[in-house]
């Protein structure tokens, strides 16, 4: 849980960091980028999180790696600002969550949408509407498919989860049987 919140906060701080969306495209590129290479290179990572190579060196190796790349000057401060509190390894659940954590500065709510199937562009498009005007704010949808969702989908908003599934409607149905 600690991690979470941390994660939430440098993606917060990022995002806060961002004038405009060409800005946020543009950080975020540079930022899984390097995610990217930090992932792939078992030998680059472990340079720099082992405590056995000190601070000075670390920062060297970070430097020239976005010196090379030709990273900006935000995604290199914040890289940087993780190497020295020791929380690159939050890198990638940061870069996840940082799409959410730009939604959220610009008031566009996120949405996570669950489906047996890809939903077609035609039904994220009435489903986006319907969400619009039910929440009465821009919406973002983050699809994803999972085959355990039987007809239906579930939508979840934050921590709260509206499962529409028949599943779903199943279980409620036998909890209310339970009860009776």
């Amino acid at each position: 849980m600690k991690n979470q919140t941390l994660v939430r906060k440098y993606a917060d701080g990022l995002a806060q960091a961002l004038k405009d969306e060409r800005e946020f495209e543009s950080v975020g590129a540079e930022v899984r980028a390097f995610l990217d290479l930090f992932v792939s290179r078992d030998d680059l990572r472990r340079a720099l999180v082992t405590p056995f190579v000190n601070a000075r060196k670390k920062a060297a190796v970070l430097d020239g790696i976005l010196a090379r790349s030709g990273t900006g000057p935000k995604a290199s401060r914040f890289l940087s600002l993780l190497l020295r509190h020791k929380r690159l390894s939050l890198l990638p659940a940061i870069a996840d969550l940082l799409p959410e954590a730009w939604s959220d500065k610009n008031g566009v709510l996120t949405l996570e949408v669950t489906s047996a199937a890809p939903l077609t562009a035609g039904q994220k498009e009435r489903l986006e509407k319907a969400l619009v005007a039910s929440e009465k704010k821009p919406v973002r949808l983050v699809c994803k498919t999972d085959p355990a969702v039987i007809g239906g989908l579930a939508l979840r908003k934050g921590h709260v989860v509206y499962d529409a599934s028949v599943e779903g409607r199943l279980a409620a149905l036998k909890e209310r049987l339970g009860q009776g």
